[in-house]
């Protein structure tokens, strides 16, 4: 059930205001799209495309919509088909920022997830001052912030399993949560699907308790998988996003991913009418969804706590 809206004070930067301009009638602006997974695209197309038309660029009619979906290895190669096109700009989601920034300095590059200041693309949140500009999700405070419901929720566990992407700086985040919440971390980094079994075989092997599964686009799409997984390892799960808890995670809590593709769509729009993408601020998260599972509760045996109960925006009964 909806209960409410919960706001969390992580700093954001203000939402630029809407403004009204026309655009040259016979003018086609080309949006390219990089992506990990078809998810993540159809998102796109489902809420940042409806929002894009509502500043005046609609497909089909003086928009082109130009995407590419591949694993990491493959993202250079299908960055550079993109930047074949001549696109006014390309959308990078998740871990496609740091092949679409490597390969252009010139064509603006909004991404969605990755931070550009953090990775080096980017000067500051204010005032980016490259090609690059976007939106975040945070990664390491919300890191932190899952880790500590779980454990307000599963208050006896103390060695925690986390599943992570491999060849990533995840595991140097949720450890650095973990150090700081006084728990015992053990770090599962996986390349593949393929590898989740034996990644859960692991966690059951060393006497993991519960498991934070992280930030990663694949982990989403993956997202029943991983928490059927969960269940039959009888790990209490926190997830990256509230819908997952739809999946079958006991915990989703992430950013309000609606807002976030919305606020894209603005800056997306800026870049169109002419603004450099190194004057649009790159914007964090403000307001944030925790969805909470009681029938995983239910099955796992546990009792939720009532101050973690009346927190949750929804209850999956």
């Amino acid at each position: 059930m909806r209960r409410r809206q919960f706001i969390a004070g992580l700093a954001g930067t203000i939402a630029l205001p809407r403004t009204s301009h026309a655009q040259k009638a016979s003018r086609i602006y080309r949006l390219g799209h990089l992506a990990a997974t078809s998810e993540t695209e159809a998102l796109t197309r489902q809420i940042t495309l409806p929002e894009l038309a509502r500043h005046g660029f609609v497909e089909g009619r003086n928009l082109i919509f130009d995407a590419r979906v591949g694993e990491s290895d493959s993202m250079p190669a299908l960055m550079r088909e993109l930047l074949a096109a001549q696109p006014d700009a390309v959308v990078a989601i998740g871990t496609a920022l740091k092949p679409a920034a490597t390969a252009t300095r010139t064509v603006p590059v909004v991404a969605f997830g990755n931070d550009p200041v953090v990775l080096g693309l980017a000067a500051s949140y204010a005032r980016p001052g490259s090609n690059v500009t976007g939106v975040v999700i945070a990664a390491d405070e919300l890191e932190a912030k899952r880790l500590s419901i779980l454990l307000e929720t599963v208050p006896n566990r103390r060695r925690i399993a986390a599943l992570i992407p491999a060849l990533s700086g995840a595991s140097e985040i949720v450890r650095k949560a973990a150090a700081g919440l006084g728990i015992e971390v053990l770090v599962f980094p996986v390349a593949a699907p393929s590898e989740y079994p034996a990644a859960f075989a692991a966690m059951r092997a060393q006497g993991a308790e519960a498991l934070i599964i992280s930030a990663l686009p694949q982990f989403l799409r993956d997202g029943r998988q991983l928490a059927g997984l969960a269940l039959e390892a009888r790990l209490a799960t926190v997830c990256e996003w509230a819908e997952m808890a739809r999946m079958g995670c006991l915990i989703g809590y992430g950013p309000n991913r609606i807002e976030l593709r919305k606020r894209m769509a603005d800056q997306i729009a800026q870049i169109f009418r002419g603004v450099a993408p190194g004057d649009i601020p790159i914007e964090r998260p403000t307001s944030f969804e925790f969805a909470l599972n009681l029938k995983i509760a239910k099955s796992l045996d546990l009792i939720v706590p009532p101050s973690v109960l009346t927190r949750a925006d929804e209850v999956i009964e």
